[in-house]
């Protein structure tokens, strides 16, 4: 019997789930929590299969972070009203296994719970559309080392010393990145580097020479399945007749 473990700091919510949860046999909703600071302790004590976290201001890469280290044997799902694309591409680098939009339907959260307690991945079509269309460029190491360091303030000459290459070096791998990203400046590469490029990655992690002989690692990769929830379009009204203010006879 699955169990969820609901975060939400809207007790509404709390109680509209446990409703909808009670007549589906085989699954329940063993606890709420109300805030994030609760959150491993609760999954420490209650030991879920699922935990659905509802996507408030305070639910943050670090925190999803948290969740994939302490929930490992839990699969998590995001409840939310929106999320950009490169929230939902960190959130599935950490293995979010489904993120459902809060203005759905009762009947499709609980789907969504079963295909995700099931293994499946769960993602709306629109999402996934979305997820599909984003640039993703394959970087080597090195120039992910140098865009996380240009990111975290770092001038040429720190970048330098940092990865132990010389300053000219700095400067090819700017400009190889520039053409190669589409970026124009080192504004455009320091916002690329803090959207897609993972916090929590050493910036200094093994020494590289060559800029293009070391094997690429995609900044990320769609996994192999999806469980894809098409939303039904909304049913279409009968076309009005036209109104007339004619008398009748």
């Amino acid at each position: 019997m699955p169990s969820v473990l609901l975060c939400t700091d809207e007790p509404i919510l709390a109680e509209g789930l446990t409703r909808v949860l009670a007549p589906v046999e085989g699954m329940n909703l063993i606890s709420s929590c109300t805030g994030v600071e609760e959150l491993h302790s609760q999954i420490e004590t209650h030991r879920p299969d699922l935990l659905l976290v509802d996507m408030t201001s305070n639910v943050t890469f670090n925190v999803l972070n948290g969740l994939n280290e302490a929930a490992q044997n839990t699969r998590v799902v995001l409840w939310v009203h929106s999320i950009s694309t490169e929230l939902a591409l960190q959130a599935m680098s950490l293995g979010v296994r489904g993120i459902l939009r809060r203005t759905l339907a009762a009947e499709s959260l609980v789907r969504c719970l079963w295909h995700v307690n099931a293994g499946e991945l769960w993602f709306e079509k629109t999402l996934t559309d979305s997820l599909m269309d984003a640039r993703r460029y394959a970087l080597t190491r090195r120039e992910g080392q140098l865009i996380t360091l240009l990111s975290q303030g770092l001038k040429n000459k720190e970048i330098a010393t940092a990865l132990n290459i010389s300053e000219g070096t700095v400067k090819v791998y700017l400009s190889k990145l520039f053409q190669k990203l589409g970026v124009k400046d080192r504004f455009e590469l320091a916002l690329y580097g803090l959207k897609n490029l993972a916090p929590g990655v050493s910036a200094l992690e093994g020494p590289s020479t060559d800029l293009g002989r070391k094997p690429v690692t995609p900044v990320w990769q769609p996994p192999r399945s999806f469980f894809v929830e098409r939303v039904p379009p909304q049913a279409q009204l009968p076309p009005r007749r036209p109104f007339s203010l004619a008398p009748k006879f």
